[in-house]
């Protein structure tokens, strides 16, 4: 499956984030807002998968 925002529409991307959201779901809380947000840009094609994993893995990183 493509995943690249130049290689999606935005239906495709919903529905990308939608699935993933559901497995996420599957015995853990729901996501926090700031997950949420990160999401909805990647729907909105403002940013890559690949730029969301990194903002998201930095800001672990930051708060150890």
């Amino acid at each position: 499956m493509k995943y690249l925002i130049s290689e999606t529409t935005r239906e495709e991307r919903e529905l990308i984030v939608k699935k993933a959201l559901a497995i996420s779901l599957t015995g853990a809380n729901m996501p926090t807002d700031d997950v949420l947000e990160l999401a909805n840009d990647y729907i909105e094609g403002r940013k890559e998968l690949a730029e969301i994993e990194e903002l998201v893995i930095n800001k672990y990183k930051e708060s150890e």
